[in-house]
């Protein structure tokens, strides 16, 4: 049985609960493995010595989700090819392929939790109410210690980009 946190997040204005351990800002980013859109592992080693900025979000095919995801492709087209930035979501690799090429996204890599749950395990994102992950954003630094982690208090809200931004920003 996880670990269940209450009161951070909450759903149309009603408290939600996230399960797993709550991994901050100076903890080292814990290992995981997900899948990329043509289903091939991708884990956090695989990115090692690069800056990583990664969001989560319940679902790409949601409003809010879809311009959280857009907004980032577009405020870090400029960022060095060192900044890795990944949006991980429950939905199926398939429906991310479709979503992007719809989207015409470029910079963000989507990648999917589906298989084994391990990165909303490892960080304590999952929403137990929706058994979807929590709108988050993380920063890693090149050691691959957390520096920023915004938990969106509001499902339903968007996170807070220029914060995130500048602390990717400043790592550069």
């Amino acid at each position: 049985m996880s670990k269940e946190r209450s009161g951070i997040i909450t759903l149309k204005g009603n408290p939600a609960t996230l399960l797993g351990p709550d991994i901050g800002v100076g903890a080292m980013a814990p290992e995981f493995t997900v899948v990329d859109n043509g289903l091939q592992p991708v884990t956090l080693a695989d990115s090692k010595g690069k800056i990583r900025l990664i969001t989560t979000v319940p679902s790409l095919d949601t409003p809010t989700c879809d311009t959280m995801t857009r907004r980032f492709n577009q405020d870090c087209a400029a960022l060095p090819a060192d900044v890795v930035i990944d949006t991980i979501s429950l939905d199926l690799p398939f429906a991310q392929k479709r979503w992007c090429g719809n989207a015409g996204i470029a910079r963000v890599r989507t990648l999917s939790d589906y298989r084994e749950r391990s990165f909303a395990s490892a960080y304590g994102l999952m929403c137990k109410e929706l058994m979807l992950l929590a709108r988050a954003v993380l920063v890693i630094d090149k050691t691959g210690k957390i520096v920023y982690r915004q938990i969106v208090p509001e499902v339903t809200a968007e996170p807070d980009y220029a914060s995130a931004l500048a602390a990717v920003k400043k790592l550069l």
